[in-house]
Parts: C-alpha cells; structure tokens; sequence
C-alpha cells in the first residue's frame, strides 16, 4: 500500500508545539505515513528549541524572517518561497495550524498546486475581523481552502457550520494538551533539577501569578493599563510573585520595562522555552495572559486564567469556568486576581472546573481519521 505523504508547515513556536505530538504520532507509523517539515520561520531560536525538545528534525527552513517586515512583504515572500517545496514534494495532503500567516500562505501554496490541506485547530472565531488581526480573517479563509477541519470543539464546529462548512469537519480536542502531557512526562522522565536551577530567584514560599502578554491589539494604551494592574497587585498582595518573560517586541519591552522594572516582587525575564514554560505554569497559582495557547494549557494543569483581551476567540474556557475575561481594565484584573488569591472557594472552583480543549488523545484521533480515508 502506498504511503500518504504528509507536509507540515509552520513558523511560531504555538505552531510548532501544537504540531509536534501529531507528527510524532504519524512517524510512529512510518509503514501508513510519510511525514515532511516546513518551517518558515518566523521565530527562529524558539522553534528550534521546540523542534529539539520533541525530537522534530526539519527537511525545510525557509528561514523568512526579516526586521520590520509588513505582513505583505512576509505574505509575497512567503508564498513565493513555499511554492517550490510544495512543488517538488508532491504531498498527499498539507497540515496547517491555527491562525498564523504561515496558515493562510501555507494553504494558499497548496490549494495553487491542487493539494489537499488539513486545518488543526479549526473553525475558532472571535467575532471581529480587526480583533484578533490578522488571525481573526486567516482562520476564515483558510476554512474556505482546507479538505479537512480538525475542530478543538463542538462551538469551534458549529462556527464553520455557520459559514456553511459541514464536509470533513472532525471535533477532536486540541493537541496543545496532548503536548502538554508529553512535555511534561519529559520533564520528569529528566528530572527537573535544571529547571529548579533556571528559576532560582523565586521564593518557593509564595505564590507564583504567571504573566504574558504581547498581543498587537494590546499594543499602546493596552499593555500600558495590563502594566499599571501588575504594578498594583505587586504592591498590595502578599506572598505572592509575578514571573513575566517579556516578549523582545518594542513595542511590548518598552512600557513593561517603564512601569514595571525594579519592583521587587515582579521578575521580568527574557522570553524563555517551551519546557521552562511548562515548568513555570505548572508551578504557578494563577495564570494572567492574551495568549490563545495558555488560555488551553493553564487549566489542563488546574491553574486559573484571566484573559487579558477583550474578546477571545476560545470562549468555551469562558463557559467552562476554567478562564475570565478580564480585558485590559486595570481595576477588573486587580479585582479578579486578588479575589482568586483570597477567596478559596473561588480558586477551587476555577481550578477543578473541566478543561473544554481534550483529554490528550487528539493526535491518535486525527491519526485514526486520516488512515481510515485512504
């Protein structure tokens, strides 16, 4: 039986953790599957070292990239660099991931050379074209282009119902717990002395609120009023610590750095791997983020999250109890962080509330579908 030829393709370190456990499941059937590596690179050292944690060997990087580039230049350069590969492989069918540029260019390339594409993480919408932008409209035409959609839940499905998407349409969990799990029985298969030793400036007798935040529609106004709420919680709430990697965009150093820098309870690091990551959230008390990813990841370990945005494209974890939306209002993150910090009933209810996005089997899942469409 001939082998189904599988390209994978992406360029942020989101994309590439929620990749790996469904191509390390693929190659673990290596008689069905045939798998190829894409990057385009968009973030350079942090996808290599979450390609080396999984133990992912790339065959492509088109290590695009390039200082203050606009999404049209990325947008040309990209698509002008993937048509070749996509060219020559020849794949049965091409994965994307979630909402990136690399997704929309990605399953342009294919659809150009009448390649099937695959969606992982399907049909999540906000609402708002502009917010989160670009995501919001990549997620939309790519749904348009892909053969197959791989739905993280029945909301995210029966968003592309409503567009008028029904063929192929897989609801399946989100493999950002499946690698989750992996990384994390990783970790411990090692030992976790290195990552104690990397977080040595922490006092194990307080609570841990972990930070991120750096998403462009926070840029400005936004990240300075998520700054003035961190300064406020890091003055007033005792025993507690706030541990920020702060993303190297400017835009996103600076009013950090302004607001926050030299308080003695807030450590601003440098933005740090996808293991220390794991590490870090599996230590904290509380999650305070924009990121799509850890609104997915935090409650799988049973950690509390307040979402930072003003809308969120993942609202499942808002119906499930598991996050809340707190925007960049100073005094509804203040509010909502010390009433978890003092209130116990409320921490336990956010924390045992079920996580919406899987139970770690979404890779074998996706794997059993596409051999049994052969």
């Amino acid at each position: 039986m001939r082998k189904n030829r599988v390209l994978f393709i992406y360029g942020t370190r989101p994309e590439a953790i929620k990749m790996a456990p469904l191509v390390k499941t693929l190659q673990r059937n290596p008689e069905v599957f045939e798998t190829r590596i894409c990057l385009t690179g968009q973030h350079r050292e942090m996808l290599s070292q979450v390609n080396d944690f999984f133990g992912i060997k790339a065959d492509y990087n088109l290590d695009l990239m390039r200082p203050g580039q606009s999404l049209a230049e990325f947008n040309a350069r990209c698509l002008a660099a993937l048509d070749p590969v996509i060219a020559g492989e020849a794949a049965d069918m091409v994965f994307v991931q979630g909402d990136t540029t690399s997704v929309l260019v990605g399953a342009l390339a294919a659809y150009y050379h009448s390649t099937a594409v695959a969606h992982l993480e399907a049909g999540l919408r906000s609402g708002d074209p502009y917010s989160p932008f670009p995501e919001e409209m990549n997620r939309k035409l790519v749904g348009q282009i892909a053969s197959y959609h791989f739905a993280p839940t029945r909301t995210a499905a029966e968003n592309l119902r409503r567009e008028g998407i029904t063929k192929n349409v897989y609801i399946v969990g989100n493999t950002v717990i499946d690698a989750l799990q992996l990384g994390l029985n990783l970790i411990k298969a090692q030992g976790d002395a290195e990552y104690r030793r990397e977080f040595g400036f922490l006092d194990p007798a307080k609570r841990i609120i972990l930070v991120t935040g750096h998403r462009r529609e926070s840029f400005g106004g936004g990240m300075e009023r998520i700054c003035d709420a961190l300064k406020v919680l890091a003055s007033t709430c005792q025993n507690t610590q706030i541990v920020y990697p702060v993303h190297l965009n400017p835009n996103v150093q600076e009013p950090v750095r302004r607001i926050l820098g030299g308080l003695p309870t807030v450590h601003l690091i440098e933005p740090i791997g996808y293991p220390s990551m794991l590490w870090l959230l599996d230590q904290s008390a509380i999650v305070l983020t924009d990121s799509g990813g850890i609104q997915e990841e935090a409650p799988a370990l049973g950690k509390p999250v307040l979402v930072m945005r003003d809308k969120t494209e993942r609202i499942e974890g808002i119906q499930a109890g598991t996050a809340i939306l707190v925007g960049t209002d100073p005094e509804k993150i203040v509010a909502e962080t010390r009433k978890l910090l003092d209130d116990g009933e409320a921490y336990k209810a956010m924390a045992k509330a079920v996580n919406p996005y899987g139970d770690g089997t979404t890779s074998e899942q996706i794997m059993k579908i596409l051999s049994e469409s052969r």
